[in-house]
């Protein structure tokens, strides 16, 4: 397969989730002819019917394009095409802090039979550095192909931000690496099909590596803003407050403190960082203690404010990990609810934007009969009816008491 033959190709995309069902549809949507394939047959009943698991109105809107429709199909197993794409989740595994590839393997494994000279593999999950030389390619390579000579690897890290697909896969620049400059042109070729951003060329390590310092930046940065406002809660004064005052130095932008964090990223991948090189990376796993910490001491803020109440009912609104989204991954207010609950907290918990955790009818109506009202998640759905609503909200609970994080 030469570059000028990669204008419209027959592409497998392995893994039909967040990741690789907006890059399947994209890719289908610029003409190529896509096979999507995941292990649940209810994801691909979904997407042959034409259906978005994945929520996004917009994407909903290109699932229902004509050309969508016709150029993209799912099914179980892969089979032979020009492009295959792996976006399969790449978990932590929790117990020794590492990435689990087993997905990564897995999908690799399940293309062998399917590749051919000329073919061009594309990794876009999230993974440690040295994986696409020292993970895939021996197993490509089991298919008697040599990766680099007549068959290509490259690595272009997903660009995914839940709540904002559509635009972000679109105009994000986006980091193409691999080890020799035919792939690295073969995988340029397939995202200028729909990619607007600039296209970076690297090496595959480097492409590897720049995913997780993104992730890790932000990780360290929220980790000071909440460790922050944890010495200022010491001092009794208002870390918010005086986050703003410092930021109006020129030369200073520290975020606003949280819960924690939360998503399929910035909690995971800068672990895989520690992974390659824990020596050097000190700071990362400090900034990781810190943030996964925060649930905790969010937990004893809401002990320590409801301490006079004989055994206190809580409402909770928010679910999912960063607000104005539906996604819960990793999400730190699940884990402060789960905590609160495992210490005897009755803790009725509501999310109007995740599925079956809307309120009853209002959030009004959800804070009666209970003590104190806990915004975990400020979503703007939120935040407008507390403002309109506030006093009846008050006026319900059993004991005056909005507590907001």
């Amino acid at each position: 397969m030469t570059l000028d033959e990669l204008q419209t190709n027959d592409i497998v995309v392995i893994g039909t989730g967040y990741v690789g069902l907006p890059a399947a549809l994209m890719l289908a949507k610029a003409g190529h002819r896509v096979i999507g394939v995941d292990i649940d047959e209810n994801i691909v009943r979904a997407i042959n019917e034409g259906v978005l698991l994945v929520k996004g109105e917009q994407l909903q809107e290109i699932m229902d394009e004509p050309t969508v429709r016709e150029n993209l199909k799912a099914q179980s197993t892969p089979c032979e095409a020009d492009v295959f794409i792996i976006a399969v989740p790449t978990p932590l595994d929790k117990t020794n802090k590492t990435a689990n590839l087993k997905m990564v393997v897995e999908a690799t494994n399940s293309i062998v039979p399917y590749l051919s000279e000329g073919n061009l593999i594309i990794l876009e999950s999230t993974v440690p550095p040295l994986t696409c030389r020292k993970v895939m390619t021996p197993l490509i390579e089991s298919s008697g192909l040599k990766v680099g000579s007549n068959i290509h690897l490259a690595h272009c890290p997903e660009r995914i931000l839940p709540g904002d697909i559509f635009y972000e896969i679109i105009h994000n620049d986006r980091i193409i690496g691999a080890a020799d400059s035919v792939s690295r042109d073969m995988a340029a070729t397939v995202y200028s099909s729909f990619v607007e951003g600039e296209l970076l060329l690297t090496d595959d390590i480097t492409a590897e590596f720049v995913k997780l310092i993104e992730n890790t930046y932000r990780d360290v940065n929220i980790a000071l803003a909440n460790e922050l406002s944890s010495v200022a809660q010491s001092l009794q004064i208002d870390a918010k407050g005086a986050i703003n005052l410092a930021n109006r130095h020129p030369r200073v932008n520290i975020l606003t403190p949280g819960i924690g964090v939360g998503g399929h990223c910035i909690p995971i991948d800068p672990w895989f960082i520690q992974q390659v090189n824990d020596q050097n990376s000190r700071l990362i796993n400090t900034a990781r203690v810190i943030n996964d910490e925060m649930p905790r001491k969010i937990v004893y803020q809401i002990k320590t404010a409801t301490q006079n109440i004989d055994g206190p009912r809580i409402v909770a609104i928010g679910a999912a990990y960063k607000a104005n989204t539906a996604d819960i991954r990793e999400s730190p207010s699940i884990e402060i609810v789960r905590l609160l609950r495992s210490e005897g907290y009755e803790v009725n918990h509501f999310d109007p934007l995740v599925d079956g955790m809307n309120f009853p009818t209002t959030m009004t109506d959800a804070c009666a009969n209970a003590d104190c009202l806990v915004i975990l998640v400020e979503h703007e759905s939120v935040l407008r009816e507390l403002d309109q609503h506030e006093q009846d909200i008050l006026n319900v609970l059993g004991i005056p008491l909005i507590l907001r994080f």
